[in-house]
């Protein structure tokens, strides 16, 4: 029993979150992709200027087309349709730049805000885990030396005490295992966002 919980104590160690098996720049980053903060536009826009178009937030029209493409309810096959419908009656090409620039301001501000909101709970998510594991590996010393130390300790094993302590460690090793093995989905969402940001981004581009 010993052994058990002191290699599965050793086994938290190693695996709490990437971020403490390979030493990173950040280490309450838990993913393989590599951490960007927030986004800039530059990397998807090639279009006119932003900021020549005007504040797509006062532009009732774009900015409600805007949160329809950002939302992921919208299917991106249906996109350069939906774009089709929304500049069919700009008859003129200035006017339709500046509204498609906008309707790109405002999709990339939507998206990068979810994206930001989910980095942060990420680290959250990776601090979390951290703490987990230390309060697990705490619960394993514990048991190890009332086991270990004198018979009056190891006879504490048997009381109350102790197993509320051994069942502690086991639900809380069974909570960290469940919310490691869930990492690997969280830390595919801001790419996720980013993909579909590019994808919009370039069919806008597309019909100036």
């Amino acid at each position: 029993m010993i052994r058990s919980i002191l290699a599965a104590s050793l086994v938290l160690m190693a695996v709490a979150a990437p971020a403490l098996a390979q030493p990173k720049p950040d280490p309450d980053w838990p993913c393989a992709q590599r951490k960007v903060s927030t986004l800039g536009y530059g990397s998807f826009w090639t279009g006119p200027d932003l900021a020549a178009a005007g504040e797509w937030g006062n532009d009732r029209e774009a900015a409600q087309f805007a949160r329809k493409l950002a939302s992921r309810r919208t299917e991106l096959n249906d996109v350069d349709g939906l774009i089709d419908d929304f500049t069919k009656d700009i008859k003129d090409k200035d006017e339709k730049d500046k509204r498609l620039t906008r309707v790109f301001a405002g999709v990339f501000e939507v998206l990068n805000g979810e994206r930001n909101t989910v980095v942060a709970g990420i680290v959250r998510y990776a601090q979390g885990q951290q703490r987990l594991a230390q309060r697990i590996r705490d619960e394993a010393d514990k048991i190890g030396d009332s086991r270990e130390g004198p018979v009056e300790d190891a006879a504490k094993t048997a009381t109350k005490e102790g197993k509320d302590l051994e069942n502690a460690f086991n639900w809380d090793r069974r909570i960290f295992e469940e919310r490691n093995h869930s990492v690997t989905y969280v830390c595919e969402v801001p790419t996720l966002l980013e993909q579909r940001l590019g994808e919009i981004a370039r069919k806008l581009q597309a019909k100036l």
